[in-house]
């Protein structure tokens, strides 16, 4: 995969960045040799291969430490929801944000 100069050019606009050519080309120098280093890896067989659960597994045994999967604190929702504007169902109701 290949990105061109608009491509670049079309990802700053949506990311809302100013970008100067020189930049612009700079980076699609980088994010261009970062999809070739994708392709590279991409390429290695990895048939036979048992993925790890830790890096750490590949050279001793990795034991998680976790904690008991238990409830420690009181449903304290409704105190909680108290002082927001708007509630409905248990929920926080926030006003739309987000631009067509």
């Amino acid at each position: 995969m290949s990105l061109t100069l608009q491509e670049i050019s079309r990802i700053g606009e949506l990311a809302k960045l100013q970008m100067t050519t020189n930049e612009r080309e700079s980076m699609l120098t980088q994010l261009n040799s970062f999809f070739e280093l994708v392709e590279q890896i991409k390429s290695v067989d990895t048939t036979g291969v048992v993925p790890l659960s830790h890096p750490y597994a590949a050279v001793a045994e990795v034991s998680l430490r976790l904690r008991p999967d238990v409830v420690s604190e009181a449903n304290a929702r409704e105190a909680n929801q108290r002082s927001a504007p708007e509630v409905k169902q248990g929920l926080f109701l926030v006003p739309k944000v987000i631009e067509s």
